[in-house]
């Protein structure tokens, strides 16, 4: 930058120098473009140049997507252009576009820009097209970019990879891989981005079959194994609920940077290893490796999932030492320690202090605090700053609905319920997925639609009878509906992580780990449940909720029933 400004200052005072349009797009496009430039000194030569042309403004858009924290901005550059109309775009300019709108999710704005493909003539550009399904796949619009990825009659790589990656984005673990096989059909050879994409659909499903057939076929067809692949490895398996084989993985990595150091500080805390979370953050400051706000993440939430209150309390002292200023999440994760702890009104102070307005989660998980405590004044004042920050969510009245039930309050929960009704708002309902022969089988409560549904409830009938005999009395105060006793039951038993539980009884033998996925947190009688089948059927069971991991082995849970 330093010889970019001699030049720059030399164009400028030599009065013979021409034409200097041209040269400034040059300093332009370095400034913006190189990883040695500096984005701030291109804005200001932009601001200089009369009549920008194209080139100019391509420099502009796709620099200004490639900072740290990205913004709008790349689309404010494209709609100058079109309304200066010094130039109009090419297939760059497009491509470049719809990329920053991708990066920022920024639906209503790629619409009109793909509508723009039409208008200047690059609609059947395989660059432009590669762009706008990119952008539909990481929008997740997942319908709108199979249509378009249909369309394409010479699919190249990239096409795939974006496609495979937007099923991976939201959990179409299934789909994703069977693109991918058709992928391999057609003979076109994955790279490193595509198989990341694989890998993150794995991780995300909990498909751990999946992910290890993945791992072997990496290694079979010698892919490169970069830090960005292993990493996402080590995240697959912490994911898939073996952090032993995430650890062998970062441990045998030549090569670590922050972001493998927070995929296994984050593993060890979803697993709920605080003392390896944090034993491997000091390790990471020995080894000179700078930690970023997804690493504190990561420690904060071991921290919140042991109740080691002070400890993370310094760690949130700490962060100001690496330059990082505390995140939305950051405070999240601080408000969840704190309510786990128990400790409401000192969090309910920390959010008062916030230098930004709370957002929902942090709202939601004071309220599902005050549930805990039985606090109801207060839980009634949060409960209605967050109804008045997102009215639709159901997932808000079903927490209200519950303090209410809660504290035996039923003529608020119908209150609520009727609320629910008038509004159209339905409740999420819980989901749960187990990988049985390389295949994600999905159930949700009371579930008959799967094709083995009669055996799986013969099992679950054999499930709930060895459980009653062996002395559990069902915890039917967590089901928070006015019913009776027998009905109570009767819901808690069909709950989805049991009917995913019973299938994998009754698909799998001994020593098999059976492995499930759930949308939402366990609720604490199917939490009992499951350590109670665990020794009862001599089995090993890892159940990944949405908040941490329950590795349940002979009658134990890894939590130890602090979650």
């Amino acid at each position: 930058m330093k010889i970019v400004r001699q030049i720059h200052s030399h164009i400028l005072t030599n009065p013979l120098y021409s034409p200097k349009h041209y040269a400034l797009t040059k300093i332009l496009a370095f400034c913006a473009l190189s990883p040695f430039g500096d984005i701030d000194y291109a804005r200001r030569v932009f601001s200089k140049i009369s009549y920008p042309n194209v080139f100019s403004y391509n420099s502009m858009i796709r620099g200004s997507s490639l900072i740290e924290n990205p913004s709008k901005e790349p689309i404010t550059y494209y709609r100058k252009m079109l309304r200066k109309g010094y130039a109009n775009p090419n297939s760059f300019t497009l491509a470049f576009a719809l990329k920053a709108c991708a990066v920022v999710s920024a639906l209503g704005e790629g619409r009109q820009i793909h509508s723009h493909t039409f208008r200047y003539g690059f609609d059947s550009s395989p660059f432009v097209q590669t762009a706008v399904l990119n952008f539909y796949a990481k929008c997740e619009e997942i319908s709108v970019a199979q249509q378009v990825f249909d369309e394409i009659p010479e699919k190249n790589l990239i096409a795939w990879s974006a496609m495979i990656s937007g099923y991976a984005r939201i959990g179409m673990v299934n789909e994703a891989l069977s693109l991918f096989r058709e992928m391999q059909k057609v003979d076109v050879r994955p790279d490193e981005v595509t198989m990341v994409s694989v890998i993150s659909a794995c991780a995300k499903a909990g498909a751990l079959d999946l992910g290890r057939w993945v791992h072997a076929f990496i290694d079979k067809n010698g892919i490169n194994l970069d830090v960005e692949l292993s990493s996402a490895l080590v995240d697959m398996y912490a994911k898939c609920g073996c952090i032993e084989k995430a650890k062998t993985l970062f441990d045998e990595m030549p090569e670590r940077d922050t972001k493998a150091w927070s995929a296994m500080v984050v593993g060890y805390a979803v697993h709920g290893l605080a003392e390896d979370a944090l034993e491997l953050f000091s390790r990471m400051e020995k080894a000179k490796v700078r930690p970023n706000h997804v690493t504190f993440i990561g420690v904060l939430c071991a921290c919140a999932h042991s109740g080691l209150v002070s400890e993370g309390q310094q760690f949130w002292s700490s962060m100001h030492t690496f330059g990082i200023e505390p995140s939305m999440e950051h405070y999240g994760c601080m408000v969840d320690l704190l309510c786990r702890a128990g400790l409401i009104e000192e969090a309910y102070s920390l959010v008062e202090t916030m230098p930004f307005s709370p957002n929902s989660i942090i709202w939601r998980t004071l309220l599902v605090g005050c549930k805990n405590k039985g606090i109801l004044d207060k839980g009634e004042f949060i409960a209605e700053r967050l109804l008045k920050l997102e009215p639709l969510n159901a997932e808000n009245y079903v927490l209200l609905s519950n303090l209410y039930a809660s504290c035996s309050r039923w003529e608020k929960v119908s209150y609520v319920r009727k609320k629910m009704k008038e509004s159209g708002v339905k409740a999420v309902p819980g989901c749960s997925s187990i990988e049985v022969d390389g295949f994600v089988h999905e159930f949700v409560m009371g579930d008959e639609s799967h094709p083995e549904a009669k055996e799986i409830k013969e099992m679950l009938r054999d499930i709930c009878e060895k459980v009653r005999h062996a002395g559990h009395e069902p915890w039917t105060s967590v089901v928070l509906h006015d019913l009776g006793e027998e009905e109570k039951e009767n819901t808690l038993c069909e709950h989805s992580e049991r009917l995913a539980i019973a299938f994998g009884l009754l698909k799998t033998k001994a020593p098999v780990v059976i492995r499930v996925v759930k949308n939402l947190r366990v609720c604490a009688d199917c939490h009992e449940v499951t350590k109670i089948i665990s020794e009862l059927y001599n089995r090993e069971i890892i159940v990944r909720d949405r908040v941490r991991f329950h590795r349940i082995v002979n009658g134990s849970c890894s939590c130890k029933d602090y979650w």
